[in-house]
């Protein structure tokens, strides 16, 4: 058995808190379970929220639960996932999924040629960029009060999760456009220490090209 499958844990995605078309929301729930139930480390040092979007706000994925295709694809404005990286272990990043259809988790090559297919010829506004935001970065600032799914006329585009919406330490109501917010101008040009260790410092991360993705968990401090 190789040391990245031996080394990822059997949890079912049914574990998790998953309201349909609030994937910010599921995510940051996911990272707290993960925190608390020890897969991750306890401040979430570990992992890292990934907020996947374009200019256009039309991005293409495959292997989703909300297709009604035999390939999955969907074109989603925004998707959120999250990263696991464990510094001290040789093991391939993983990535969580709640929407997906492959394994839960997925090791991150796997995840990224399935569901990303960076070998698939696309148009150039539609092409993916990523957001990677540090999970302890991302319990303190993030919030939503869920006025993107709203109506003009205040009713629900879809229904909201259960719980209270989620606000920042410092009582921000909604800053999620921060994060959805993307294009390739926006992408990092260089992979140098100093560029990519904003990823664990910088409240909103950094932005990376698909073709940058893997690379940069490679290189995070």
């Amino acid at each position: 058995m190789s040391t990245v499958t031996s080394e990822i844990p059997a949890v079912e995605a049914t574990q998790f808190q998953h309201t349909p078309y609030y994937c910010e929301e599921n995510v940051y729930l996911l990272c707290k379970t993960l925190c608390e139930n020890g897969v991750a480390d306890a401040t979430g040092s570990d992992l890292f929220v990934v907020f996947i979007s374009n200019e256009k706000k039309q991005v293409p994925l495959w292997h989703q639960k909300a297709s009604t295709r035999a390939d999955g694809i969907v074109l989603w404005d925004y998707h959120v996932i999250c990263v696991q990286r464990k510094k001290e272990s040789d093991a391939e990043p993983l990535v969580w999924d709640l929407d997906s259809t492959l394994p839960f988790p997925s090791p991150l090559a796997s995840y990224v040629n399935e569901t990303i297919q960076p070998s698939f010829q696309l148009f150039a506004e539609y092409q993916r960029y990523f957001r990677i935001v540090h999970a302890p970065l991302f319990f303190k600032h993030f919030a939503s009060d869920r006025r993107h799914m709203k109506e003009p006329d205040g009713s629900w585009i879809a229904q909201p999760p259960p719980y209270q919406p989620i606000v920042s330490q410092d009582g921000i109501l909604h800053n999620l456009s921060e994060y959805n917010a993307m294009s390739g101008a926006d992408s990092l040009s260089t992979m140098d220490p100093d560029t990519v260790g904003a990823a664990v410092s910088q409240k909103l991360g950094v932005v990376v090209s698909h073709t940058q993705l893997e690379e940069l968990f490679t290189k995070l401090p």
